[in-house]
């Protein structure tokens, strides 16, 4: 049987070289993801994983070398730009609005593409969100503001996922809710 040539990375670092000041934390740094991956950054604490995520979506600032998403040089870009070519992150303090309802806080975020998950959608992927839907950010468990953080995304329409640390702290039983929100994430861009 022959295989076809698999098609261009969606995501692609070449070099990625990061910094804090004069504090070098990410050296030579060469990535590739291709459609329908799930892939894990695995390190240490304090090993590069958070700072790769913020490099990748044009949070981090003393950048150089190479980085590419959907063919697009996005080195340097602005994190909005970045956002609307379809590539979200979800940062491990969730940074939810807390004083917002929760379903003030799905209804936030601006849609990039089509393809994002209704409200109804996602109350069916998060019943526990659609019970809680009056509760303010500040009022939800850890485990819901994860949930709640992640259901953001689903809405935006964003085709590529980037999770730091999506079970920190969450109990055994919402870190399979989490797997099975993964799985359905990526059916759903697939």
């Amino acid at each position: 049987m022959h295989k076809s040539p698999r098609k261009d990375p969606v995501l692609m670092t070449r070099g990625l070289t990061a910094a804090y000041g004069e504090s070098v934390v990410l050296s030579g740094v060469d990535i590739e993801v291709y459609e329908g991956e799930v892939v894990a950054l695995l390190g240490r604490n304090g090993a590069g994983k958070t700072t790769t995520l913020r490099s990748l979506i044009g949070l981090m600032e003393n950048l150089s070398g190479k980085i590419r998403f959907n063919g697009n040089e996005i080195l340097s870009r602005s994190p909005e730009y970045i956002g609307r070519l379809g590539l979200a992150y979800c940062p491990e303090q969730r940074e939810i609005y807390r004083t917002l309802s929760v379903e003030e806080n799905l209804i936030l975020p601006p849609v990039v593409a089509s393809g994002g998950m209704s409200v109804d959608e996602i109350y069916g992927l998060f019943p526990r969100l659609k019970e809680r839907r009056k509760n303010r950010g500040t009022d939800l468990s850890g485990g819901e503001q994860q949930m709640l953080a992640i259901a953001r995304i689903l809405r935006t329409g964003a085709t590529f996922f980037m999770l730091d640390e999506p079970t920190e702290g969450l109990a055994p039983i919402i870190v399979q809710h989490v797997a099975t929100i993964i799985k359905e994430m990526r059916r759903r861009v697939a």
